[in-house]
């Protein structure tokens, strides 16, 4: 051992410091075990969110011709390609075409429902197998005979409408007979999430039901087939390039195969990062038990510790050693998690690879990975370098009984600071520099700081509280609040394990009830029972007197309703536009466009000013201000918009805000009446009664509407919002389980924690059982304490986390905030319940000690 007192070079230090640090753990991983718990459950979080997604988007990338049906697809809404448009995707490879509407099929006794039309060609799917039951081939499943098409349905519309293989169904004019189920489309995910039912049918088939009228709501999706030499991401690209500069004003939308379906790469991106932050707090939380566990370590160490100094062992020597130890402990822990989170995309397509609707190619990801490695590393070093400070403090006095014995909490030396500093910051700049979305990941990084510090804090105050309080009578009570102030209380660690896990869960549970609320409980008040889509300009004036005939009580509203893209604004094209987070969508694709003379319901003008109802002048605009914001636009800036293959240039003239929620009819760019004189398009309307309407009443009001305005496609709202909130649910569904992760980590936490003052509570339970105390006096004031830091702990991370899913859910997701009593209170209920639980268990275990062997040993 005298061999540390000699000079030596860093290599031969650090192998040297490497080599005790295991005979240091010969004696097994006794004290370590939440340690390593709680890095393997975070690493496991991440490693294992990371790797799904990767493997997701790998799918994507891989299956991406057959999402697309082709190589490259060029959508057009509310028109069909012109010839010479037709003629030149034709000249670059083959093409099919899909075209995609809205309808109500209805039965021979007049059962509808809505269903998302998809007419093909004989050629579909091109790429890719469409999976039937019976299996047929695509021009006998859509052929015509004796005056009936063929069609092929989901599930769904035959559950729905009490049907099997082999009826008959009408939609539009025309007359349809379902001939197979579709049990997998290979380009389903390319489109939006439907509101219908698939069902599939021919070209023909839809030109006879007789919807395709001026103005449709209908897309035009041309797939263009490379040839084999040639079909390669390069040469996707460059006929998409070539397209745009050789058609500029078609004002299609483009995607190419390594981009088959952008949104739903964008969705697991954002799902991705908002998992990953979840499983980043739980190895924060975790990073609490490593914190507890290296100075549970220290402390039984001490004399070691002292016996390293008095043989020559320097300071630096001694820290060395045990830091070595615990970035082994931190290894060992995180390899486990890599491992559980690498086999993860595995598992999932071993289990559930038949029934996942997402491609999924389970891989090893060494990206993915090795970030979730780097942040247990990092975790465990920033938690862990606090309390290895300590060892520099031990003196070589506490070899001798009772030396040294004083308070031996010191603030580390600058040194040690500085090197805590640098390991935050390398933390919280891999943590924001490696997001998908920079400004939610520093929103989550502040949090977490703050969170921490008001933790801290909450466990301050509440011994300052218990210190000053009044001496108390009852001595359960005196014992219990003494415990809470006394040197060495469980107060801290107990205050910041919980705290956090049950911050984030309560931000959970608020965010998940206040979604349900949104799309699964009752509609926004005054909102719209029906929508009424694809309403012809020359009907519009029938239609709105028909319902009011058929509904007299109710409000109708229409508006005209057309289709289209911005292609610049303030002079710069869409595509280099640099718009914020929540604006980047409006360019994403083609958007809905109105007219008015005045301002729509729900809007307000907060700049500009309106035109005048006579105005028959140049184009003018008025954009919804938090968009217009977050693409740099403002009063007087032009934009340019593709409309049925014409680009209109307007000016800005006002900025509106609008109220979303209430489900009206409203949009972000309102143009000014002439914008589209002569344009070919359809209204929207939306029919909204007193009470609420009743399920006999919508029935009949939809089925009045099928027989007069067959063209018109009915869409009611709640049903509507079902289906959203389908979505929505296995979104929270998973938040909640990946929220458990952070919960999990919080117990361990705790019970790490008071495992860690477990041999104090010894030494108090036989003092006072030696001086007099009962058994159950002494769990009377163990449980009283407990309760009392539970519920402070509990009542903040209440407070703290409804702050935050308030921010998120009305800042982030402009939606409206309703505070959940019932889940907080579960939450407070779990707090109380783990913490005196717990706490108890570890009680009744050093009550159970016989006293006669502690005392010999004090």
């Amino acid at each position: 051992m005298s061999v540390l007192s000699e000079p030596m070079s860093p290599p031969r230090r650090l192998a040297l410091a490497f080599r005790y640090a295991l005979r240091e753990l010969r004696g097994g991983l006794s004290g370590f075990y939440v340690f390593i718990a709680c890095i393997a459950l975070g690493v496991l979080a991440i490693a294992g969110v990371g790797s799904v997604a990767a493997s997701l988007s790998e799918g994507l990338a891989r299956e991406g011709r057959a999402l697309l049906g082709g190589d490259v697809a060029f959508s057009l809404i509310q028109r069909e390609a012109k010839p010479e448009e037709l003629a030149y995707l034709r000249s670059r490879g083959t093409v099919s075409l899909a075209t995609t509407l809205r309808g109500m099929a209805r039965t021979d006794d007049d059962r509808l429902a809505l269903v998302e039309l998809k007419a093909v060609d004989d050629g579909y799917p091109s790429i890719g197998r469409l999976t039937l039951a019976p299996e047929l081939p695509t021009p006998e499943l859509l052929a015509e005979r004796d005056g009936s098409f063929g069609a092929a349905a989901d599930a769904a519309l035959l559950a729905r409408l009490d049907l099997k293989v082999g009826d008959r169904v009408h939609v539009g004019q025309a007359a349809f007979t379902i001939r197979s189920l579709i049990s997998g489309e290979p380009d389903k995910l390319s489109g939006a999430v439907g509101f219908g039912p698939r069902f599939l049918i021919s070209e023909a088939a839809l030109r006879a039901t007789g919807l395709l009228q001026p103005g449709t709501l209908v897309r035009w999706t041309y797939r263009v087939l490379l040839a084999d030499n040639g079909a390669d991401d390069r040469a996707a690209k460059a006929l998409a390039d070539a397209a745009r500069a050789a058609l500029p004003q078609a004002g299609w939308e483009i995607r190419t195969r390594d981009n088959a379906s952008p949104q739903l790469e964008r969705t697991i991106a954002r799902f991705t990062q908002f998992l990953t932050l979840v499983g980043l707090a739980a190895l924060l939380v975790g990073g609490v038990g490593v914190a507890n566990a290296v100075k549970s370590h220290v402390d039984r160490r001490r004399e070691v510790i002292a016996a390293f100094k008095a043989l020559g062992a320097s300071a630096g020597d001694v820290f060395i050693i045990y830091l070595t130890q615990v970035m082994m402990l931190a290894l060992i822990g995180s390899v486990i998690g890599l491992l559980l989170g690498a086999a993860l995309p595995f598992v999932i397509a071993g289990l559930f690879g038949a029934v996942l609707p997402l491609p999924v190619v389970p891989t090893l990801h060494p990206a993915e990975l090795l970030l979730s490695l780097l942040y247990g590393l990092l975790t465990a070093l920033a938690f862990g370098l606090w309390p290895l400070t300590q060892v520099q403090d031990v003196p070589v006095a506490a070899l001798f009984r009772d030396a040294g014995s004083g308070d031996r909490r010191r603030r580390p030396r600058r040194k040690h600071l500085v090197w805590m500093a640098v390991v935050l910051a390398l933390l919280i700049a891999v943590v924001i520099g490696l997001s998908y979305d920079k400004r939610v990941a520093a929103a989550f990084v502040g949090a977490a700081l703050v969170v921490f510090a008001l933790l801290r804090g909450i466990a301050a105050a509440l011994m300052a509280l218990a210190r000053r309080l009044p001496r108390a009578q009852n001595t359960m009570l005196r014992l219990a609040v003494s415990n809470i102030h006394r040197p060495g209380a469980l107060t801290p660690s107990v205050v910041l394990s919980l705290g956090l896990g049950l911050a984030v869960l309560v931000t959970v549970t608020q965010i998940d009830g206040n979604l349900r609320r949104q799309f699964l409980a009752a509609l926004p008040e005054r909102a719209p029972s029906f929508y009424f889509i694809d309403i012809p300009s020359v009907d519009t004036d029938r239609f709105a007197a028909f319902l009011k005939q058929q509904s007299p009580a109710a409000t109708i509203e229409d508006v005209p309703l057309l289709r289209g893209r911005i292609v610049a604004a303030r002079g710069v094209k869409a595509e280099e536009l640099k718009p914020s987070t929540d604006a980047e969508w409006v360019l994403q694709s083609d958007r809905g466009l109105t007219y008015a003379a005045e301002p729509p319901r729900g809007s307000k003008v907060v700049e500009g000013s309106w035109w005048p109802a006579n105005y028959d002048g140049p184009p003018l605009v008025s954009f919804e201000k938090k968009l217009a914001s977050g693409l740099g636009l403002k009063i007087g800036d032009e934009v340019v918009v593709n409309v049925l293959g014409r680009e209109i240039t307007a000016t800005i003239a006002s900025l509106r805000t609008v109220d979303w929620q209430s489900l009206g009819i409203n949009f972000v760019l309102v143009f000014s009446p002439s914008t589209f004189a002569g344009a070919p398009h359809t209204h929207i309307a939306t029919l909204t009664e007193p009470q609420g309407g009743s399920a006999a009443g919508d029935g009949a009001i939809i089925k009045a509407v099928a027989d007069a305005f067959p063209m018109v496609t009915s869409v009611r709202v709640r049903e509507a919002l079902e289906t959203i909130g389908g979505v929505v649910n296995n979104l929270a569904l998973a938040v909640r389980g990946a929220s458990a992760v952070t919960l999990i980590a919080a117990i361990l936490v705790l019970g790490g924690a008071l495992a860690a003052g477990h041999r104090h509570r010894v030494y108090d339970a036989v003092i006072l059982k030696t001086l007099g105390a009962t058994r159950a006096r002494l769990l009377g004031a163990y449980a009283l304490e407990y309760l009392l830091i539970g519920l402070a702990t509990a009542l903040f991370a209440v407070l703290a986390g409804s702050v935050a899913a308030w921010l998120i859910v009305s800042r982030l997701m402009t939606l409206s905030f309703v505070w959940q009593a019932g889940s907080a209170s579960a939450v407070v209920l779990a707090a109380l319940v783990l913490t005196v639980g717990l706490g108890l268990i570890g009680t009744l275990l050093a009550l159970n000690q016989k006293p006669a062997t502690v005392l010999r040993n004090l």
